[in-house]
């Protein structure tokens, strides 16, 4: 992937950038893989705001991902490589030796023509996944269960990946991108590899229509708003606010918002 830099035709174009493309294969998604999305306007079921500058924005269909990874055992062979306005990463199509097709995240290195497998006694090799049990220490990774069987939920951005650093009994020690090393069990499973378009952010907006098509509506500076929308608010003439930085419902920027004491004893290193 590279990045691809416009002429400075009008303002917004002037510092606008764009990923080029180049390592899309197809131009349309593989219609079974893909459901109906949605939009909420930052709305939940009674029609509230609950999340403030939502709306608008283009139509997405959703790419169903694989990230089970449990068609073990069976090799597949990447048909595509697409993007996916849903997430940062790109993804890849695989058709599986008995005809079935499935999404997988992209990570650097996996190219059209490659075979995956997944299940024990893997390749170590981008795009491959198996337990952490058997992945060597010092392998970068992505994809990563929290418990075994349950799907990825770790490590899915773009550019993106983690390394395991240790490994003792039934836990190993994952050292993930934020810097916070924590315990995941052995019997999770794992993609070998770095998650792919890492150059994703180096891309600049350029203009604030291009975040009205992803559904982001403009943000209201605290200090502008009346007393009443926000403890910044109010003041004659313009003020600085006169006080730490807070949400509209006076919660401090930066404080610490976690509170699950139950799963405290798998973080080995917090992030900060």
């Amino acid at each position: 992937m590279g990045i691809r830099k416009f002429k400075p035709t009008s303002p917004g174009r002037r510092f606008q950038s764009a990923s080029d493309f180049k390592d899309i294969t197809a131009d349309e998604p593989y219609r079974p893989l893909t459901v109906p999305l949605k939009k909420t306007g930052g709305r939940n079921n009674t029609g509230e705001v609950t999340a403030w500058q939502r709306g608008g924005g283009n139509k997405r269909l959703y790419r169903i991902i694989d990230f089970n990874r449990d068609k073990k055992g069976i090799p597949a062979v990447v048909k595509t490589i697409e993007y996916d306005p849903n997430r940062s990463a790109r993804i890849a199509l695989l058709q599986y030796r008995d005809g079935e097709y499935r999404y997988i995240l992209c990570p650097v290195g996996l190219a059209v023509g490659d075979t995956v497998l997944s299940g024990s006694g893997a390749e170590i090799k981008p795009g491959n996944a198996l337990s952490i049990k058997e992945i060597p220490l010092g392998t970068m990774i992505h994809n990563i269960e929290l418990k075994p069987g349950e799907g990825a939920k770790l490590v899915r951005g773009a550019g993106v990946s983690a390394q395991i650093v240790a490994k003792e009994g039934k836990y190993a020690q994952i050292k993930m991108p934020s810097g916070e090393v924590r315990f995941i069990m052995t019997a999770c499973s794992a993609t070998i590899g770095q998650v792919g378009n890492g150059e994703r952010e180096n891309i600049s907006i350029g203009k604030a229509g291009r975040n009205r098509y992803k559904g982001k509506r403009p943000h209201v500076r605290g200090v502008a708003m009346n007393p009443i929308d926000h403890p910044l608010g109010g003041g004659e003439g313009r003020s600085s606010g006169g006080r730490p930085a807070c949400s509209p419902w006076g919660k401090p920027e930066g404080v610490k918002t976690r509170r699950n004491k139950r799963t405290d004893r798998f973080i080995v290193k917090k992030r900060k």
